[in-house]
């Protein structure tokens, strides 16, 4: 089974990824981020840096590459967990969009690479993921998970209401939008699956159920 990991920056994807690798048996494929050029940039740019050097459409562009060979990679076998995956980067650029920090043209572009993607994938023998695990809480255990792991670029008071915009249509859009798997939601209010170890065990045997489910299907 291939899983993807979606959730809000901050949600704790990374750690339920490396919890599901080491309980599954599979390989992990995290997200480009300590080797990431352009996401400082993005986070601490001023205004007119962005108008001018493009920081958010050069790493929805970045994002969109690295996912890309990710999912590839993940397709080919059995048993992957992708720390996010290629379907969910058209939120955030859907947002920066509305936000005017991408252009309608770099959208169009954008939008025209990633079906161009995703019509390639359509030729690998195992098509898409076989499950979204999603987490979902509120904003404020979102704003203190990002504090809590203290990258400094993340940490500026202005980005706070950035973090609310993306937070405020992310349950929308898994729910409207997303037709790539079947999906099974995590409250991140409630499970705390990084600190308690009784949280860990029932997240885990959540997933491993509704893993079983989909086997269960595919094999009517």
């Amino acid at each position: 089974m291939v899983i993807t990991i979606g959730a809000m920056i901050g949600a704790g994807k990374s750690s339920l990824a490396k919890l599901l690798g080491e309980h599954l048996g599979s390989e992990v494929f995290y997200e480009s981020v300590e080797d990431n050029p352009i996401l400082p940039l993005f986070y601490t740019a001023s205004d007119e840096e962005i108008a001018t050097k493009r920081y958010p459409f050069l790493l929805q562009l970045y994002f969109l590459n690295t996912r890309f060979r990710s999912i590839k990679k993940a397709l080919v076998h059995e048993n992957n967990v992708l720390d996010r995956s290629i379907y969910e980067d058209w939120y955030f650029a859907k947002v920066n969009k509305e936000l005017g920090r991408i252009s309608d043209l770099e959208f169009e572009l954008y939008e025209s690479l990633l079906e161009n993607m995703l019509e390639e994938l359509e030729e690998l023998p195992k098509k898409s993921p076989d499950l979204m695990v999603y987490l979902t809480g509120s904003f404020e255990t979102i704003l203190s998970r990002i504090q809590a792991r203290g990258r400094g670029y993340e940490l500026d008071e202005s980005l706070v209401e950035y973090y609310h915009i993306l937070w405020s249509g992310y349950d929308e859009w898994i729910d409207r939008k997303y037709h790539a798997s079947e999906i099974i939601k995590i409250d991140i209010d409630k499970y705390d699956y990084v600190n308690d170890i009784e949280d860990q065990k029932e997240v885990l045997s959540m997933i491993t159920k509704k893993l079983e489910e989909i086997r269960k299907k595919k094999l009517i």
